[in-house]
């Protein structure tokens, strides 16, 4: 099966990159399933109800998030009730919606496990790596093709998850950074692995936003709000292809595309 999983979807030139690009991307790369990180598409922070709409409207299967998801109260209720739509799976019990989702395509099983980090992420979340193994362990009761968004900012911690899940799940991708690495491979256990899959976003920014706003933020130390940068825009992300039967990752390819008037 053929999977593209893009990175943190930022405001609304990351949207107007997705509305040009998607489809001409999924048929380029024959991709059966589309999933993205959605948590910074209402202006940067968060995601509201209607944002949601547009992206399933737009073709995508499985939105994943993290810290930010919780930004915008109003999309709470669709966190518990909208089974594609996923917030980190080791937030404390009590608080909505859910980190896991099993789907279907031409036949097959896979499932998605959404994690948040604890490295230099400032909250305290509780054990990714348990949490991974627990989760993992009920999905593997329903198929061995798992995809886990890692959103995290250390890339010790991220390396180290690697490990910890080569051989159980078929990829395992770090988002957060807004920047995408080089380091896409499949370890020895045959699971996919990538530090970050960067962004939909514009690229000239800092991470998304306007560069002048960072720039007085360093100089300045005040906690200046940043704002979406509206320019031109680029799909980052992978192409996941894996064996349906074993769930180990066959290839894992870098994508970067700057759709025509986005």
């Amino acid at each position: 099966m053929r999977v593209l999983f893009l990175g943190d979807l930022v405001g609304k030139p990351g949207l107007r990159a997705l509305f040009v690009g998607l489809s001409p991307l999924v048929k380029e790369t024959a991709a059966q399933l589309v999933a993205v990180n959605g948590e910074n598409l209402a202006e940067g922070f968060g995601m509201t109800p209607g944002d949601m709409d547009k992206l399933f409207s737009m073709g995508v299967s499985v939105i994943t998030s993290g810290n930010h998801i919780w930004q915008k109260d109003d999309i709470f209720p669709l966190l518990d009730s909208e089974k594609n739509l996923l917030r980190p799976a080791n937030y404390p019990s009590g608080v909505p919606g859910h980190g896991t989702v099993v789907l279907e395509i031409t036949g097959n099983k896979i499932g998605f496990l959404n994690l948040q980090g604890r490295e230099r992420m400032g909250s305290s979340v509780d054990c990714p790596f348990r949490a991974a193994k627990k989760a993992v362990s009920r999905l593997r009761e329903q198929t061995k093709c798992i995809i886990v968004d890692f959103h995290a900012e250390d890339v010790r911690e991220k390396e180290a998850l690697f490990h910890t899940l080569d051989g159980r799940v078929s990829a395992v991708l770090g988002t957060h950074t807004h920047v995408p690495t080089s380091d896409e491979r499949i370890l020895p256990g045959g699971t996919a692995v990538i530090t970050d899959l960067g962004m939909c976003g514009p690229e000239d920014s800092v991470i998304g936003t306007k560069p002048e706003l960072s720039i007085r933020r360093s100089l300045t130390q005040l906690p200046i709000r940043l704002e979406v940068h509206d320019a031109p825009a680029a799909l980052q992300g992978v192409l996941l292809e894996i064996d349906s039967e074993t769930g180990k990752a066959l290839g894992i390819q870098r994508i970067r595309r700057v759709p025509e008037d986005s």
